[in-house]
């Protein structure tokens, strides 16, 4: 039995999930690697247009890192024997078995990391290659975002315009993609095909991205959306996504508009979805990388993720800042009086 409630503390919206620890813990411990020859031993299920069908209501959470310890060096996969006694020593692995913020206790939502349901995954981080890390970033992106950075910071409580489109509560790009990394909690996304379209809705934020597969061009180079401009197309069982037209606004991981993705989703077994991409912009990081991890079924239903009615933080940031300016005293070096 499961319920949800939905639940905001300042900039931070939960839809919150109480679950049978013991029933999710026994789910997250993986007994195999995610084989990826098994697409050959199972013949995926087709819409009426003869493409594999995607749909579903899926989970993204993962019990890899982003990117791999560098104490691993160039260890892609641990052994199942490795991966059971890092579980018992450190109880989870991945970006979130360290500290929580101190003002949060996600488990007394349900939601600490253990109660996660993932599927399978041995990797030793999601990113790919001997690597496992994001390739460095290049001089002239480490100059773009600083000064960023600091024009975000000069202006921070002059008004909502200045602070983040994320904690606007517009767009999660990280999150709702493209590319999707899995987030800390409500990691739950819905995929649905008809002719010509696919539909996947994050329920982080809320979101529906409309990925049109009929053979469409990109936008014009001139016309830039905070998500990009998403095509379509399928190349055997799999759907590969290219994404476009980025603004500067939403910038992954600190990069530019000139930002270009691509997504592939294979359906590999009846639980399980195989989601790939690769990220590439040449006036930020040096090379590509790519990421890629399995998605099993999520626990119930998408439900309504109501950041901007549950958004106390914004308006309390910028309503203390203008009750300090008003009670602040007059700067007479800037206004000398008459």
């Amino acid at each position: 039995m499961r319920q949800r409630l939905l639940t905001c503390v300042g900039l931070l919206c939960l839809v919150l999930v109480a679950s049978l620890p013991a029933a999710a813990q026994a789910y997250s411990t993986p007994a195999k690697p995610a084989v990826h020859n098994q697409a050959k031993l199972w013949t995926a299920p087709r819409m009426p247009d003869g493409h594999p069908d995607l749909q579903g209501i899926w989970s993204n959470a993962s019990n890899a890192p982003l990117e791999r310890p560098k104490e691993l060096g160039t260890k892609e996969f641990y052994t199942a024997e490795e991966y059971a006694a890092l579980v018992a020593k450190r109880g989870f692995l991945g970006d979130r078995g360290g500290p929580q913020e101190v003002h949060y206790d996600f488990s007394q939502y349900g939601m600490d990391a253990m109660q996660s349901r993932f599927a399978p995954n041995l990797r030793t981080s999601l990113i790919v290659g001997t690597e496992g890390r994001i390739p460095p970033m290049l001089p002239e992106a480490v100059k773009r975002n600083a000064e960023r950075a600091a024009h975000a910071k000069a202006h921070e409580f002059e008004g909502a315009e200045y602070r983040s489109v994320t904690e606007r509560c517009l767009v999660y790009g990280e999150l709702e993609g493209p590319p999707m990394l899995p987030p800390m909690y409500n990691n739950n996304m819905q995929i649905v095909e008809n002719p010509g379209y696919v539909a996947i809705l994050n329920e982080m934020y809320h979101d529906t991205r409309i990925i049109p597969t009929d053979g469409r061009p990109h936008l014009a180079p001139n016309i830039r959306q905070w998500r990009g401009d998403s095509t379509g197309r399928w190349e055997g069982d799999t759907l590969v996504v290219d994404t476009t037209n980025f603004t500067g606004q939403t910038h992954f991981r600190g990069s530019s508009e000139n930002l270009h993705v691509v997504e592939r989703f294979t359906r590999t077994g009846k639980d399980t979805v195989l989601y790939q991409f690769t990220v590439e912009d040449p006036a930020t990081w040096a090379k590509p990388w790519s990421v890629e991890l399995t998605m099993g079924p999520a626990l119930g239903a998408i439900y309504e993720f109501a950041c901007h009615e549950g958004n106390y933080g914004l308006a309390d940031i910028l309503s203390g800042a203008r009750a300090e300016e008003k009670d602040a005293p007059e700067d007479t070096t800037k206004n000398p009086p008459k």
